[in-house]
């Protein structure tokens, strides 16, 4: 009704709105019900119901990472909780979430000092919620009144917005309701913070001393770049300087795959042959928004003193380290070095995978999911393995140019491994928990990936994975969402397995995989149907093949595909994952 009040929770709507969030994903309470009801009938903003909070979380995420902000609404206590595990990661790989909540109100905590009654969802601690989530956050608040509530609410979005990390607001349960004035038509941006000069000016000294004094440079560039949208920048220093270039696995698809200067992801001992070749002949590598983490503590350990860093932690030349200089700014500088004074060096030529893999390869470019296969499935053309999976869904997504149209979603399993050697995906089409690595992110984070990009999710889960958040598949069928959801089915942690022992996967009975491995035998076919979704179950090449040409027609709900593969595949790249040293 046009005489109702503007309200709290209308301000948020409205500034969420004007940053192009026009889904919030939501799971009801009793205390958030003020938010919950106005965004049932706010025009322009989508309430996006979710079977469960990783459900939410998960889809929020990955919306985040497409849409450049994305929020959800979870109930105190239980609901913010059990969401925990989801902001966290969303926080270690620099997803913007607004987390929206709402506690016991002013009356209840009245009651609770006079009678000391437990309220329910609370621990006792009724700021606990924000106590936690300030550990996930780069900002977190519960606001007490409506009084300074826009301003509150600006300087939390404008944080997310700046660091491209969660926020955490709440409000005693009677605030969402309580009036406020109405926002200006100006949407809210993030701050742009700009480095002190000198320490600037001797960062890039050093980092150009290092760069020109190389024989072999190469760039290594990270998610952050994505993140804070400084993927144009990359790309231009990338032709300026000439070099070549690859990405950390949370990074890929910082840019459109393709050309001559990407030599493919750089996932450490899981990389195709050409690209580890590549990265060991470096001397030099321009290490730009990458998140580094354990996977590369091999290359750390050995490249520390050749890496020069920009990320928004820290600036570094070698040894160097450089306070109060922005990734910005340092990226700036460098592409006008470039510019005005290139390096002598000239950037070496190395063999790419060419977009296009329905044709023969070239001797010269090596097949990376026949390199990677296990030579004992060899006599069995039929069987399905974790390569010849991506090498036919690859091919067939390249034959029929679909790259453009879908986006793919990764937890961490032995699919995630396998699928960085993927080549020729556009530009922020792999979403994956790589760095968090969360089991189970992939088939929640295809809801958010859809609906934040406009592409078709296509997501690749173990099926540990799978079973962990499987709910999901209920709300993109819900949403009528055409995601295709592939679960590699081998009834085991394959992934937990090769790194507590990997010799489970030698041939014969008596190399067995340990217990806690071992997962239940499920009925995907009757659990797609009891979802509402299409289901599938392929267990040769041929069977994949004919589904894959299926699933190329547009449906309005999601396909489960049980993709039934051998218990002890063990592709070539978890293999030297589980034997480095």
């Amino acid at each position: 009704m046009t005489n109702q009040p503007f309200t709290v929770a209308d301000y948020l709507l409205t500034r969420l709105k004007q940053l192009n969030v026009t889904e919030v994903f939501q799971i009801p309470g009793d205390y958030v019900k003020h938010f919950t009801q106005t965004l049932e009938t706010f025009e322009g903003v989508n309430a996006i119901g979710c079977a469960n909070e990783l459900d939410a979380g998960y889809a929020a995420d990955a919306y985040g990472r497409t849409r450049g902000l994305a929020a959800m609404s979870l109930q105190y206590g239980v609901s913010t909780y059990s969401a925990l595990n989801a902001v966290a990661g969303a926080y270690v790989e620099c997803s913007p979430i607004v987390v929206i909540s709402a506690t016991p109100g002013s009356d209840a905590r009245n009651i609770t000092n006079m009678y000391d009654v437990l309220y329910h969802h609370s621990t006792g601690n009724l700021q606990a919620d924000e106590e936690i989530y300030k550990h996930v956050t780069v900002g977190a608040i519960t606001l007490r009144t409506s009084v300074g509530a826009a301003e509150k609410i600006d300087n939390l979005i404008v944080a997310a917005l700046t660091h491209s990390r969660p926020v955490y607001i709440a409000c005693y349960k009677e605030v969402w309701a309580e009036p406020c004035p109405k926002p200006s038509n100006i949407p809210l941006k993030p701050v742009i913070i700009k480095s002190e000069p000198l320490a600037l000016q001797n960062a890039l000294t050093q980092a150009w001393s290092q760069i020109t004094q190389a024989q072999n440079p190469l760039i290594f560039a990270g998610v952050e770049v994505l993140r804070h949208g400084l993927a144009p920048l990359l790309q231009q220093i990338i032709d300026a300087s000439g070099f070549l270039y690859t990405t950390t696995t949370l990074g890929k698809t910082v840019l459109d795959e393709g050309g001559d200067k990407f030599i493919g992801t750089y996932a450490d001992a899981a990389s195709i042959d050409s690209v580890v070749q590549t990265v060991a002949k470096s001397d030099c590598f321009l290490t730009l928004g990458t998140i580094m983490t354990d996977d590369y503590l091999f290359f750390i350990e050995n490249q520390y003193p050749n890496v020069v860093l920009a990320n928004t932690e820290q600036v570094r030349a070698g040894y160097y380290l450089y306070e109060g200089v922005t990734m910005r700014d340092f990226m700036e500088g460098l592409l006008h070095l470039f510019k005005t004074s290139k390096p002598s060096t000239t950037p070496p030529t190395v063999p790419v995978y060419p977009l296009k893999t329905a044709a023969p390869l070239q001797p010269a470019y090596p097949n990376p999911w026949k390199e990677n296969s296990d030579a004992q499935w060899d006599k069995y053309p039929e069987v399905i393995t974790y390569n010849r999976f991506f090498q036919h869904t690859m091919k067939f997504l390249a034959d029929h140019d679909l790259l453009k149209d879908i986006i793919m979603t990764y937890g961490v399993s032995s699919s995630l491994y396998v699928a960085t050697n993927a080549y020729g995906l556009k530009q922020n089409s792999f979403i994956s928990s790589a760095a968090w690595q969360c089991i189970g992110f992939e088939t929640g984070a295809a809801m958010g990936a859809q609906m934040g990009s406009g592409k078709r999710a296509w997501t690749v889960a173990g099926d540990g994975g799978f079973m962990m958040v499987c709910q999901s598949l209920s709300t993109l069928a819900r949403n009528k969402l055409n995601a295709v959801i592939f679960v590699m089915s081998n009834q085991v942690y394959a992934i937990e397995q090769v790194y507590v022992d990997i010799t489970a996967f030698e041939p014969g009975p008596e190399h067995k995989f340990d217990a806690f491995d071992i997962l239940p035998k499920w009925d995907y076919l009757a659990l797609a149907k009891a979802f509402n979704a299409d289901g599938h179950r392929v267990t040769t090449i041929t069977q994949l093949e004919s589904l894959l040409q299926t699933l190329a027609h547009t449906v309005d709900k999601p396909t489960l595909v049980e993709v039934v593969i051998p218990q002890k595949d063990l592709p070539g790249q978890m293999y030297r994952l589980g034997t480095m040293p």
